[in-house]
């Protein structure tokens, strides 16, 4: 008797929910996929529900109305509101890490102390509850500096101060006008550290460990990494300077202290283990952590899995990741983000986006769009990840260059130099 396939809903609805479901749909365990909210793109593959990711109940309501087998949790916001944890309570199956494991995004602080009390190299820092108290530090500090907002901000509440002055702004931003809500009630003020940044991204299931390909996401909206950070503006993959002896080190004595950590504490990780470093004089430092897949890192590394990714979020959840390895092409990836002119800051929305048909040689993943009988409108800041791969690096970054090009649509920006100074081994 053959096996009954399973009724599965995504939430979320941007480019990294697009690269999870298109991974999905080559899954031959999965009979329907469902996103809530989705977008223009993610209803070429799944069928879309109008419920906001943030909506707790009415997401646990969709999932039993359609009687979903397993919902993946994909963006920050919820998995810190605890839909994993409601959904759970139904008794559905749900892949993302529970409200408190989440806690290593939702809160730096809780990050930051956890790192300190297990010796994890990390950039010093100093916690402040006080807007006027955060001020008065400023005298004593050594700039260029770093200052967070201790909550969730869209991947936008890390500042780099040069000065006093644009660390006083920064300060009265984040505590004083509250640009990032909530999450500024606390603040880091932390040692600026240099080096190349890479992203490491793991399965987990609570015990067990496995490493997707590397990553390096270019935050900043400019060229040359100027401007203002961003949710993310291209990404390569994997990182040349991630060798396997470095790989260990940061798996031995980073992702495995932390996952222990966590399970002895009673609020185990189950999920997608997000790890952000920087490649110091000093060795590997951690940036941040992310309790889920990366975005826009996502698109650039699923294309590269060949192992079945719904058979690896399952085995998160019922804790047997130990019988699984990881399946991975030898190529390279490169992802350019479309963005809206303005973006991240105030942006126009609605532009006809043309020439998506034109696209041969990389796929498209839709981040902020809407589609309008067969035509697709911008609805959002970053719009399109245009991922392109090949046998090496610079093929990609080519590839995928030649394809954004025959992209257009009104009021559209983007970098041109996403992967330029990055080495390549032979």
């Amino acid at each position: 008797m053959s096996q009954s396939k399973d009724i599965v809903l995504v939430v979320g609805g941007g480019g990294r929910e697009h690269a999870v479901i298109k991974a999905l749909a080559k899954s031959n365990e999965i009979a329907e996929l469902h996103a809530a909210p989705g977008n223009g793109g993610i209803s070429e593959l799944a069928t879309c529900h109008p419920v906001a990711a943030t909506d707790i109940a009415a997401q646990v309501d969709l999932a039993e109305m359609l009687d979903c087998d397993f919902v993946i949790v994909t963006p920050d916001d919820p998995l810190a509101l605890g839909l994993v944890d409601k959904l759970e309570d139904k008794g559905i199956k749900a892949f993302g890490p529970s409200a408190a494991a989440a806690r290593l995004e939702s809160s730096k602080v809780f990050a930051k102390e956890l790192m300190n009390k297990l010796a994890i190299p990390t950039a010093a820092a100093s916690i402040y509850h006080d807007e006027q108290e955060a001020l008065s530090s400023l005298k004593k500090c050594a700039f260029p500096l770093v200052i967070k907002a201790d909550g969730l901000a869209q991947g936008k509440g890390v500042i780099i101060c040069q000065s006093e002055e644009s660390a006083q702004l920064a300060i009265a931003e984040i505590m004083h006008a509250r640009r990032f809500g909530n999450a500024g009630e606390r603040i880091l003020i932390e040692e600026y550290l240099t080096g190349p940044e890479v992203t490491i991204m793991c399965f987990c299931d609570g015990e067990y460990l496995l490493a997707l390909p590397s990553s390096r996401d270019h935050k900043r909206i400019g060229e040359g990494d100027t401007g203002e950070n961003t949710g993310g503006m291209g990404v390569i993959s994997p990182v040349p300077e991630m060798t396997e002896a470095l790989q260990q080190q940061v798996m031995e004595t980073i992702f495995k202290p932390v996952v222990q950590e966590m399970a002895t504490n009673g609020t185990p990780f189950r999920g997608i283990l997000y790890c952000g470093l920087m490649l110091t004089k000093k060795g590997p430092y951690v940036i941040e952590f992310n309790a889920r897949f990366g975005d826009p890192e996502t698109q650039a590394v699923l294309p590269l899995l060949r192992t079945d990714l719904y058979r690896l979020l399952k085995a998160c959840v019922d804790g047997d990741l130990h019988k699984h390895r990881l399946d991975v092409s030898d190529e390279a990836s490169c992802v350019v983000i479309m963005a809206s002119a303005g973006y991240p800051g105030k942006y126009r929305t609605g532009c006809e986006i043309r020439g998506l048909e034109l696209v041969e040689d990389a796929y498209v993943y839709h981040s902020g769009t809407v589609k309008k009988g067969n035509k697709f409108f911008t609805s959002g800041g970053r719009v399109l990840a245009v991922s392109a791969q090949a046998k090496t690096l610079p093929q990609a970054i080519r590839k995928a260059y030649l394809e954004v090009d025959k992209i257009s649509f009104q009021n559209c920006v983007f970098r041109r130099d996403i992967g330029k100074n990055c080495e390549v081994t032979p």
